[in-house]
């Protein structure tokens, strides 16, 4: 497929530009019809709601409030002077296109929306659709009618969903800004446009065309307001990453000299086989949360997962296409004019990479000690953890929204802001009812509403915020102790009794709905990797970055450290349905990160049977890669701060903390560090268990450039490490043939070992050719940091293994190989001037 898309590259194009227009149109004219739906089955505040709609049935229309308060010498709201400015505002609005009913408090059977002191009231305004269809212009100018009013000691300020759309920030700023902030990290990390653009464009087109299918599924699902928003933030990220480790691999075959069309198939046979097992990975984690049975986060799953599944398939159909379009372009001008000058040169670990990866090997204790207690510490917070919901009293300072939000309870008590609706079926008497409330702790009002169909409502203010603990124990006091005590049937609800069973219901599913997720995880790990120590240490990494990364959210926004710097608003708790989307989301990002890293460890593992040599090699040859993927998520997932919703807000900063808690403490440091303390065990597996798993290929190991025998095969073999008694050769006419060390495989094989100097120390960046009898150039490759290198053989038999090293002689040794791996030192001087040809 990577080839028919690489050669077909137009067709690929005007089929991805033709769909992603097409879902836009359909997706314009169609429009939104986003829902939220919180009710839950079997709970108190569902049968309350129920009874509700029964009896009341709702306005089609969103309803909105408008608040005034008067201050100094402009007396009451009732006073003339007030009046005769607010009135003709509110008939002017009532009298706009799109309005249903305005309510004022100047009715004598609404004086209750009039404060005790005189100072405050409130008008609520029904507009015909809810807030999602009301046009934002007509909300707009609603807003300015109603400010319009103020005058000195007269403020006016406004409340509601539909008013939260004038204070939205223009759409896509902070995919904007993600995306602005990923490139540059592209472009420092590839040093061409070209090739920072690729990345860029792959995630556009994936985001685009899941953003416009969301849309029109909205219209045949429940799809949540939040759903999008999400959607785009994980899109963007993996969609990124995911183009960055293919682009990664194409531009490494061109530069060992592969030409452009096969370097990008091999890309995509190797990277993209990860991409899809990624890709895969994260739905899979994504429909974990279809375990939680919540009706609210079956959108979700639909919204980020379609997400997801474009963004893979725009990873291995339009990339390839546009590395076709782009050719040798993807290297920069000065990797292209290297290439031409030197030749093929591979892009072998080295520098801080390989460095680091040898300080973890020598000093994996104390580097493991050390990463535990950073994740501990930040980890703390979550102990104090309170799911909930956040409302517009979160809203930052300067918005209307919050400012009449802070009105009504300055005015009318905390409590008005998230009244209570006990709701009474069967036309019992309530009388008692409701003065057994009114006589309740923490109670501010309870008033009893006419009955309608056999069923009344009675209303109660708590003296307590919506969202203070003292709510949440009302409900619970009113429940199990007030309701039970009158001897009636009796239900409470409204929204904030909906948001407590939704936090509860949460926090007793949360258990299971991780138990499936890391059991999934290990199962897939166990298959890819033949080992139960790996899974088990991807599943204790993947439970300490997510207690890490709660802790952090729990201190941002449920401390509220750092609330006002990042300009989100007042702290409160964190929304309940947020853990099962980000443990979703960080399980599938962490999985992406651990395939990577230990997928070149296993390969290392497989060919020599070292496990130092496997982790120091895996690490210093994935981090750079896995820490430019987590610094683009980190930009992408931090960017969403600016996207005016603190639900986005709170997934954003919690993502962005995850991610660089996993790539940077736990991938690089952590897990490779036990992974050296742990040694053999890593790679254990009882036989019983090896023969009854299915065989799964993750990333296959890349194929020799020039070797005519394809992938080699071969059991684990201990490497020896380098011998004292290594041969040393003057020319090539000196010739010692290394015997073969016995083994029980036959076919494909491998020569291995290490390169070092007179003095003893590991040569990196040495040339190793195997050259057949006949002359023929079977494999080469380049030494890496610790002097080792590995060279495939087709078969058994004889061969001349050439090494040469800038500034030392080069060398050539005769040597026959057997059906088993070979180990084969060599050690290099600058004595003589004998050339290899």
């Amino acid at each position: 497929m990577a080839r028919w898309c690489y050669r077909h590259r137009l067709v690929v194009l005007v089929l991805w530009v033709g769909a992603l227009f097409g879902l836009g149109a359909a997706g314009t004219s169609a429009g939104t019809d986003y829902s939220n739906v919180f009710s839950l089955p079997d709970t108190d505040s569902k049968q309350a709601y129920d009874l509700m709609t029964k009896a009341f049935p709702r306005s089609s229309g969103d309803t909105d409030t408008v608040v005034w308060r008067s201050s100094g010498d402009a007396g009451s709201v009732t006073d003339t002077a007030v009046r005769s400015r607010i009135e003709p505002a509110l008939k002017e609005i009532a009298g706009m296109r799109g309005v249903g009913e305005v309510v004022g408090p100047y009715d004598a059977k609404n004086a209750a929306q009039i404060s005790r002191d005189g100072r405050t009231a409130f008008a609520q305004i029904t507009f015909t659709d809810q807030a999602n269809g009301v046009p934002k212009d007509l909300v707009q100018k609603v807003v300015d009618t109603a400010q319009d009013a103020e005058r000195d000691g007269l403020r006016v300020e406004l409340g509601g969903q539909a008013i939260t759309r004038t204070q939205e920030p223009p759409t896509g700023v902070a995919e904007v800004v993600g995306i602005a902030a990923a490139a540059v990290v592209l472009f420092l990390a590839f040093g061409s446009l070209f090739a920072m653009l690729l990345p860029i464009v792959v995630a556009i087109m994936g985001v685009g065309s899941g953003m416009m299918a969301t849309m029109l599924l909205s219209h045949v699902t429940n799809v949540p307001e939040v759903a999008p928003l999400l959607g785009s933030l994980i899109g963007l990220g993996v969609g990124i990453d995911y183009a960055l480790f293919i682009v990664t691999r194409h531009r490494r075959g061109i530069q060992r000299g592969l030409e452009p069309e096969e370097s990008a198939v091999r890309a995509l046979n190797t990277s993209g086989r990860a991409v899809l097992f990624a890709g895969g990975t994260v739905c899979i984690a994504l429909a974990g949360m279809l375990v939680m049975n919540l009706r609210f986060l079956d959108g979700v799953v639909i919204a980020t997962s379609l997400t997801v599944v474009l963004s893979v398939l725009a990873a291995i159909t339009l990339l390839p296409a546009l590395l076709g379009l782009l050719g040798r372009r993807v290297l920069s001008r000065k990797q292209l004019r290297k290439l031409a000058a030197a030749g093929p040169d591979p892009a072998e670990a080295s520098g801080p990479a390989a460095r680091w990866s040898a300080y973890v090997q020598k000093r994996p204790r104390s580097i493991a000690a050390m990463a535990l207690v950073v994740m501990a510490v930040l980890a703390l917070p979550v102990l104090s953890l309170r799911l909930g919901a956040t409302d517009q009293g979160n809203n930052q300072e300067s918005t209307t929204t919050r400012q009449a939000y802070d009105l009504l309870a300055e005015g009318f008590g905390p409590g008005f802001n998230g009244p209570l609706q006990v709701v009474v079926p069967g036309g019992a008497d309530t009388t008692e009812l409701v003065r057994t409330i009114r006589a309740t702790d923490d109670v501010a009002q309870a008033a009893a509403a006419p009955p309608a169909g056999g069923i009344t409502v009675i209303q109660v203010v708590p003296k307590t915020s919506p969202q203070s603990v003292g709510t949440d124990r009302l409900i619970d006091r009113l429940r199990d102790d007030v309701i039970p005590e009158a001897g009636v049937e009796a239900h409470v609800g409204g929204v904030t009794a909906v948001f407590k069973d939704f936090a509860s219901v949460t926090g007793e599913r949360l258990p299971y709905f991780v138990g499936a997720i890391i059991g999934l995880g290990f199962l897939l790990l166990l298959i890819a990797f033949r080992s139960l120590v790996v899974p088990l240490t991807a599943a204790l990494m993947n439970l300490i970055a997510a207690a890490a990364s709660f802790g952090v959210l729990v201190a941002v926004f449920q401390w509220g450290w750092g609330t006002e710097f990042l300009g989100i608003g007042k702290e409160g708790p964190i929304t309940a349905f947020l853990p099962v989307i980000m443990l979703s989301l960080l399980f599938g990002l962490s999985m992406d990160y651990q395939v990577f890293l230990v997928s070149r460890m296993h390969e290392e593992w497989v060919h020599t049977g070292d496990n130092a040599r496997a982790v120091r090699v895996g690490l210093a040859e994935t981090s750079r890669v896995i820490n430019c993927a987590a610094l683009i998520m980190i930009c992408v997932f931090s960017a969403f701060v600016l996207s005016g919703d603190m639900e986005g807000a709170m997934a954003g900063i919690g993502l962005a903390a995850a991610v660089a808690l996993d790539a940077f403490i736990l991938r690089t440091a952590l897990v490779p560090a036990a992974m050296h303390l742990l040694g053999r065990s890593n790679w254990w597996l009882p036989g019983w268990l090896e023969g009854r798993l299915p065989h799964l290929a993750v990333e296959p190991a890349e194929p020799p450039a020039e070797s005519p025998a394809g992938p080699y095969k071969n059991t684990p073999h201990k490497n020896t490490g380098p011998r004292k008694n290594t041969e040393h050769v003057q020319t090539a006419e000196h010739i010692k043939t290394a015997e073969p060390e016995k083994s029980g495989t036959g076919g494909a094989t491998v020569v291995h070992g290490f390169l070092r100097t007179a003095d003893g120390d590991p040569l990196a960046g040495a040339s190793v050719t195997l050259v057949s009898r006949g002359g023929r150039q079977l494999d080469r490759v380049t030494s890496i940091a610790d002097g080792s290198y590995i060279v495939s053989v087709p078969a058994p038999g004889a061969y001349i293994l050439a090494v040469t090293a800038r500034g030392l002689a080069s060398r050539a040794h005769h040597v026959t190989v057997g059906s088993g791996p070979l180990v084969h030192d060599v050690e290099l001087t600058d004595e003589g001037a004998g050339l290899v040809n």
